[in-house]
């Protein structure tokens, strides 16, 4: 990877502080659902109270409503966020990504239009990029996008698109013409465009925020369209970029292991002593790889090989550490007990599988690492 700083600045660090203070009173225990890293409950109200502390859209300009600050600064927000297990489900997807996106290869009129709302906390953004019949292989999506009398007929089917049903937008990639890379186009759809359908589909530990998302002669002016025609699959490659170098890729299981690591289990236990420590020492790694990664984004550079590493190998690590702690747990957790940690853990043994597949599978990220280090 290439060499970057991996430590806070002392105004990195104030901030950080100003952050665990606001969460301590904001966040009392026991007054929010824990959740597990990014999927945390949708909470539109804190995301709202988020938002008015000017931390949603850090990255944005200030001239767009956001607050003119870093990727690093936005990291430093989100490890907080994330290891309280914070109810981030509402804002999560378009501060990450969809906001950056839209300023970045959006129309004038689209950033004044969107990129307040989501500085504030009040627009969500679903992205709709798998489909049923397309699995890990992004460039064979089906779903067709044509251009009729100046504007475009949507039809087709994208699945697991993660809180479609309570996102103000959804940001989808369509086929625009056959070709396999090039034909491919992004379109901003609003939520309660006639014709999409959005059908939750039932998870293994109960939830319902995954979704199947139907489009039916679906109708878009052109300025729904983001980006040129056939730009979609650079503009979705610069995203994942985002969506998969963050600390989010790790952080999954924090609430879990700061409680656990706190807990009379390790304290009286040396082989979990032992245990947490290879955990925290792959912790302190996987930080410096993120942040390195936000500081090569505040440079100008997408590092999509280097994401593509973080998100490899940190993803497996989160499933590790699961299984470690379920082991020094002794018993099996219930999900419907009434200690929250424990229904917590429960619920992470049964979601912790899809960890590796979410942004991308192992082996497909594998083939993008390959593929970047031989042109290197």
């Amino acid at each position: 990877m290439n060499l970057v700083p991996t430590t806070l600045t002392a105004e990195e660090r104030a901030l950080q502080a100003d952050v665990r203070a606001y969460l301590d009173e904001r966040l009392a225990p026991g007054t929010y659902p824990l959740g597990l890293g990014m999927a945390g409950a949708v909470d539109a109200d804190f995301s709202r109270d988020l938002g008015s502390q000017g931390w949603i859209g850090m990255a944005l300009p200030a001239e767009y409503g956001g607050g003119g600050r870093t990727a690093v600064e936005r990291q430093i927000v989100v490890e907080e966020l994330l290891t309280r297990g914070a109810p981030v489900g509402f804002h999560w997807t378009a501060d990450r990504q969809s906001g950056l996106n839209i300023f970045h290869n959006g129309t004038e009129e689209q950033r004044r239009e969107l990129l307040p709302g989501i500085s504030r906390g009040e627009l969500s953004f679903a992205i709709g990029m798998s489909e049923p019949d397309a699995g890990s292989d992004l460039a064979a999506v089906r779903s067709r996008a044509v251009l009729e009398d100046g504007t475009w007929r949507i039809d087709g089917t994208k699945i697991w698109t993660s809180n479609a049903t309570t996102a103000t937008h959804l940001l989808c990639l369509f086929r625009t013409s056959e070709g396999r890379h090039d034909g491919l186009t992004q379109f901003i759809v609003p939520q309660g465009t006639p014709g999409m359908t959005i059908a939750p589909i039932p998870f293994i530990d109960g939830t319902r925020h995954f979704c199947e998302v139907s489009f039916d002669g679906v109708r878009l002016p052109d300025s729904a369209r983001l980006g040129a025609v056939g730009a979609g699959w650079g503009q979705n490659t610069s995203e994942l970029a985002l969506e998969r170098g963050g600390v989010d890729r790790w952080m999954s299981m924090m609430p879990l292991l700061e409680h656990w690591a706190r807990s009379a289990d390790v304290r009286d236990s040396v082989p979990a002593q032992i245990d947490l420590g290879r955990i925290l020492a792959r912790l302190w790694v996987y930080r410096g790889m993120s942040l390195s990664i936000a500081r090569l984004v505040d440079s100008g550079v997408f590092p999509v090989v280097e994401a593509a590493l973080v998100k490899e190998m940190a993803t497996q690590f989160e499933q590790e550490s699961l299984s470690l702690v379920r082991r020094h747990y002794g018993r099996t957790p219930a999900l419907t007990s009434d200690d929250p940690w424990e229904a917590l853990l429960a619920q992470a043994i049964l979601v912790g599988p899809s960890w590796t597949l979410r942004g991308g599978t192992t082996e497909i990220l594998r083939t993008v690492i390959s593929k970047g280090l031989i042109k290197r």
